[in-house]
């Protein structure tokens, strides 16, 4: 038996709206056992004394892309795989060490890297991957030049096939699904609208019909997952949660009577404000075309409106940051800029236990309570009374520990 015991801290346990002082939590093979106010008395346990500091839950990111290593898409189509494989490999590990212990990729990560991460291969957050993304013909997704008179181009195998297939039809996107699902995806992702980063549709394109969305979703469903969807515009998310889709990623122009009614149906928006802000400021000098810089601007402009926008119609929004290639440096800063329009505690819970609802491990991940997985981080001062200590890891996390493993533990442990 291994345990751990924190005392002498605050604790955030990813419900509550200040973290409480006084709780002991004791970690046992990897679990948590006991929280307590009363102190725990456990004879083997290493301790470790927080000194005044705040236990968190592990943060979990819902939107992100592991083996997107250049910001400019056009640069990755050329990449063997083993060579985008080993630059992901830092990527990963950089995630860990700004304290996302679990996230979830919406579009490239496999099976392959969520499995050499969870054998210990690669140090890395806890991967809960969907395959590549599922896009139309001339869709989101669809970055072949002009030139490329290639039809049946979901049976080449390259990279840029990697992170995109191209499904048309109903029984072509159920096929797609189906064999995303029998590789093990733990998600489907569908285009459902235009994107920044695609050059051959405009962000107002809605993607898809309805019946191809509904088979995809109909598939995931059947074996107990769902589909998140990529929108931007009122009509793509109707379009989309209507279909059946789950989560719908960004949803930057959302109005209020359609936030109203992913609400009602259950369902989640994932913002990724972090990338627009970020990539705006760095995209000319890193190869981005005017086509793509102007509609990231677009979309830059409406993302805080878009917070106010869902919190006003009781839509529960997750965390995510989408950050590409280059920009996957500033994962931590969506801390800050989601403190313009939110208080800490929502933000922490969008980052934790809605998100662990999102990827469907409800009390086991993004939480400080008995029987959830021993993911924890320890925060050099209250992240509940200044976000922004989350947006500097390499300054204000002491310890981050995933599942009972310590990978980060500068406070030591009490004699």
């Amino acid at each position: 038996m291994t345990a751990t015991l924190f005392r002498n801290g605050l604790v955030f346990d990813g419900h509550v709206d200040e973290a409480v002082p006084g709780l002991e939590v004791l970690v046992v093979d990897g679990r948590i056992e006991a929280v307590e106010q009363a102190p725990i008395k456990e004879a083997n346990a290493q301790v470790i004394d927080l000194g005044g500091r705040t236990l968190l839950p592990g943060l979990i990111d819902a939107h992100v892309h592991v083996f997107a290593i250049s910001l400019a898409a056009s640069k990755n189509e050329t990449v063997p795989l083993t060579q985008m494989t080993a630059r992901a490999v830092p990527r990963i590990k950089a995630m860990l060490d700004r304290g996302f212990t679990t996230v979830r990729d919406t579009g490239g990560g496999d099976v392959g890297i969520r499995d050499a991460v969870a054998q210990g291969f690669i140090p890395g957050p806890r991967l809960f991957v969907g395959g590549p993304g599922i896009s139309q013909t001339g869709g989101h997704g669809d970055h072949r030049r002009r030139t490329d008179d290639r039809y049946d181009i979901d049976r080449n195998a390259n990279a840029f096939m990697f992170v995109h297939r191209i499904a048309d039809g109903v029984e072509q996107m159920r096929r797609v699904a189906r064999d995303e699902l029998r590789k093990g995806a733990d998600h489907i992702k569908v285009m459902a609208c235009g994107g920044v980063g695609s050059p051959s549709d405009p962000l107002e394109t809605i993607q898809f019909t309805r019946d191809e969305i509904a088979a995809a979703v109909q598939e995931a469903r059947r074996h107990g997952k769902y589909v998140c969807a990529h929108t931007y515009t009122s009509e793509a998310v109707r379009h989309s949660v209507e279909a059946g889709v789950r989560t719908v990623e960004h949803a930057n122009f959302i109005d209020h009577e359609t936030a109203k009614l992913v609400a009602s149906l259950d369902a989640f928006v994932v913002p990724t404000l972090v990338c627009y802000e970020v990539t705006a400021e760095h995209g000319v000098k890193l190869g981005l075309s005017p086509v793509v810089m102007d509609k990231l601007a677009m979309v830059n402009k409406a993302g805080i409106a878009m917070l106010d926008i869902c919190a006003g119609a009781g839509t529960r929004m997750g965390f995510g940051t989408d950050l590409m290639g280059e920009m996957e440096y500033a994962q931590s800063y969506e801390f800050t800029i989601r403190g313009r329009a939110q208080n800490p505690a929502d933000i922490l819970r969008s980052a934790t236990t809605v998100n662990a609802e999102i990827i469907q491990q409800t009390g086991k991940l993004g939480v400080i309570r008995p029987g959830a997985l021993a993911d924890v981080i320890v925060c050099e001062g209250n992240p509940l009374k200044d976000i922004t200590l989350l947006s500097k890891p390499e300054e204000t996390l002491r310890l981050i520990m995933q599942g009972g493993r310590l990978h980060r533990n500068d406070l030591g442990f009490a004699a």
